[in-house]
């Protein structure tokens, strides 16, 4: 499905921000993409949604190049929520993409509303976002990155700044979705309980690549890399 090879990018300024990414998702699969802060996992996202051009390497789905093939692919959400959701109730945001994509508005909102039905929100669908709880403005990104049938969900930090009942729910959805997800956390614990995989970047790099949990249980690596022990594993 995604094939990153040899992925490059410097900023204006001369700095790296990734210095030869590879990596491999396939379809369905859950991989997590961890590492301390600078470490190049937003940059990464962003390339990978085809929000930022390829500057040098190589990044496809589906055997297929080009940023508009990975925008219309990948769905991204960012970190803060607030960034994504622009519309005066969360039906017509959810519904924006597919009203613009040329669907007649009054199908745009049905298939809106099985969309937040299908994520247990309906009962939002009136609400203004500014409103709802961080964990409901989360879903509702979701919703909206749905409501455009992607592939692959390119997730930044999805628990980031969440209760725990927000964060279980955001949790339990990654785990029911039959997409593939990309995964960017600092919450090892959550991704030990939505992912089989982990990438570990560093430096811009990819500092070792493994199976779930064994990848985690590895506490020199980690902290080699600037991460923890996920909780479950400090309290053995």
């Amino acid at each position: 499905m995604l094939e990153v090879d040899g992925l490059k990018y410097h900023y204006a300024d001369g700095r790296k921000a990734l210095r030869g990414v590879s990596l491999r998702v396939s379809a369905g699969e859950k991989v997590a993409l961890v590492g301390a802060n600078g470490s190049g996992k937003s940059t990464l996202l962003l390339h990978i949604a085809g929000a930022v051009e390829v500057q040098e390497g190589r990044i496809a789905f589906n055997g297929h190049e080009g940023s508009e093939t990975l925008r219309a692919n990948v769905g991204l959400t960012f970190q803060n929520s607030d960034d994504e959701i622009l519309m005066p109730s969360v039906i017509e945001d959810v519904a924006f993409s597919l009203a613009a994509g040329g669907m007649p508005p009054k199908s745009a909102h049905e298939q809106a509303g099985e969309i937040l039905a299908g994520l247990g929100i309906s009962h939002l669908a009136s609400r203004p976002p500014h409103r709802l709880s961080g964990g409901e403005k989360r879903l509702v990104t979701f919703a909206g990155v749905l409501a455009s049938e992607p592939g692959l969900l390119a997730l930044d930090e999805p628990t980031a700044g969440l209760d725990p009942r927000a964060r279980r729910r955001v949790i339990n959805f990654l785990r029911e979705t039959d997409r593939a997800v990309l995964l960017a956390t600092h919450d090892l614990d959550m991704a030990l309980d939505v992912c089989a995989r982990a990438v570990i970047l560093s430096g811009g790099t990819v500092a070792r690549e493994g199976s779930l949990p064994g990848l985690f249980k590895d506490g020199a690596l980690l902290e080699a890399n600037g991460l923890e022990l996920p909780l479950r594993y400090t309290r053995e």
